[in-house]
């Protein structure tokens, strides 16, 4: 890292246009440079989870071939995995299927054929969770401790807070947006706190995760340079944050954990960025959908919101309930280090496996009526939505907190939350939630 930067005030942070807006503007023009998808089981598509139509192609796929070979997709030849125990016997074999950046990543996506090779070198983003031993190790240990239960526990005052005074500021009897008044609202300021970064300017954390997020962004290559550019404000704005925590005391905050860990203080600049995008999408598009989706969830099943009425001692229950129902990340993807077989499969070396986590937590062989919310599931917490093994979600208790108070401050305020309006679907095949949710809150 350099030594010397200005302070976030002398540089202008753009906070539009929204990246849902700017892919909507792009596909207006370009609706048919869109690839195809052809193959039922081809689940890449973004389409059927803004349409919320996306439960009866994996059912089909976890009865008749819950490990599946798909070809000539938009994202290329990939394996799916649709059921618990796959799922979980991937995870389990992290060299065999790898994580690593430079194999292919997280993510069902690779870069464009026809781009530049330098430029892909520059572009590459290393992070600790696209890593395999012993680097993601190092890596994930430096930031682990702002995680732990003691610092949870310390935390929680603060959540508390902050989730009371979010929810004593919406209108009663009037319509709101409840993914901007409370979901983003919360997550944000929770990360602001993580990173200790400037309480005023915390919206562009949602906003920068909001890019970073946006896998359908590889189709549009007229958008890469203004997602590229949104990156570079990111990393300069933390960069200043970085420069100026440097040579003080350690303090709790995430980024001094990086500059005072021998695995993270040397990073790269592709390092650093990646890292930045990893902690801020995992600590914002998470939890934020899985805030809504516990308002769409109640709505959508009203015995279970009597249930959650009724006893509030479900709540922690519900709490995994409602993180198995929505799976606010739709999958992972590993790439196969050597020939395998898995559950009768051939799987090649260089393979595309994609885990999909929100398959696996509709499993009816693990979870009876798994279609159905039922808040008092007796094994709710065997849902893999936080993933599973050594890559398994390292800020899951942080989020089980925000959630469970969460309810709890709604149900101490008899806050019933009715779906009245718009419902708007994230349309991506990675992050798994909503953009709107119109909401009215009345009294129960």
């Amino acid at each position: 890292m350099a030594t010397q930067a200005a302070s976030p005030e002398q540089f202008v942070y753009r906070t539009s246009p929204t990246v849902t807006d700017a892919f909507d503007a792009w596909l207006k023009d370009h609706a048919p440079d869109m690839p195809v998808h052809t193959d039922p089981r081809d689940v890449s598509r973004s389409d059927i989870y803004a349409e919320d139509r996306w439960q009866p192609i994996f059912a089909e796929m976890r009865a008749n071939a819950p490990v599946n070979k798909v070809t000539g997709t938009p994202y290329g030849d990939y394996w799916n995995v649709t059921t618990v125990k796959a799922v979980q016997h991937v995870e389990s074999f992290p060299e065999l299927y790898s994580s690593s950046w430079d194999k292919g990543g997280i993510t069902i996506g690779d870069p464009p054929a026809d781009i530049d090779p330098a430029r892909l070198e520059e572009r590459r983003l290393p992070m600790f969770i696209a890593m395999d031993r012993p680097d993601h190790t190092g890596q994930r240990r430096t930031v682990a401790p702002a995680f732990t239960p003691a610092e949870i526990a310390h935390l929680t005052a603060e959540v508390r807070m902050r989730t009371a005074a979010t929810l004593d500021s919406l209108p009663w009897g009037e319509q709101f947006d409840w993914v901007d008044k409370v979901s983003i609202e919360l997550t944000t300021g929770m990360l602001a706190i993580l990173f200790g970064f400037p309480w005023e300017d915390r919206r562009l954390l949602t906003f920068w995760s909001d890019w970073a997020g946006g896998t359908e962004l590889a189709f549009a290559k007229e958008l890469h340079d203004t997602r590229w550019e949104v990156f570079g404000e990111m990393a300069q704005y933390f960069k200043t944050l970085w420069i100026d925590r440097m040579g003080k005391p350690p303090q709790r905050d995430l980024i001094s954990m990086m500059i005072h860990s021998d695995a993270m203080k040397d990073m790269s600049p592709q390092e650093f960025m990646g890292n930045l995008i990893l902690l801020i999408v995992g600590g914002n598009d998470t939890t934020r959908n899985t805030m809504s989706g516990i308002i769409h969830g109640l709505d959508s099943f009203p015995d279970q919101r009597a249930r959650f009425e009724s006893d509030p001692s479900i709540i922690p229950n519900a709490v995994q309930e409602c993180i198995r129902f929505q799976t606010p990340l739709a999958h992972m993807r590993r790439t196969a280090t050597a020939d395998a077989e898995l559950f009768g499969n051939q799987i090649k070396k260089g393979d595309k496996v994609v885990l999909w986590y929100i398959s696996a937590n509709r499993d009816e062989e693990v979870f009876p009526d798994a279609d159905k919310l039922i808040l008092d599931r007796e094994n709710a917490r065997r849902h893999v939505a936080f993933g599973y093994g050594i890559h398994r979600c390292v800020g899951a208790r942080l989020a089980e907190l925000q959630l469970k108070i969460l309810m709890e401050e709604m149900h101490a305020r008899r806050m019933r939350v009715k779906v009245t309006g718009k419902v708007e679907r994230v349309r991506a095949n990675f992050v798994h939630g909503f953009r709107t949710l119109e909401t009215t809150i009345e009294k129960f």
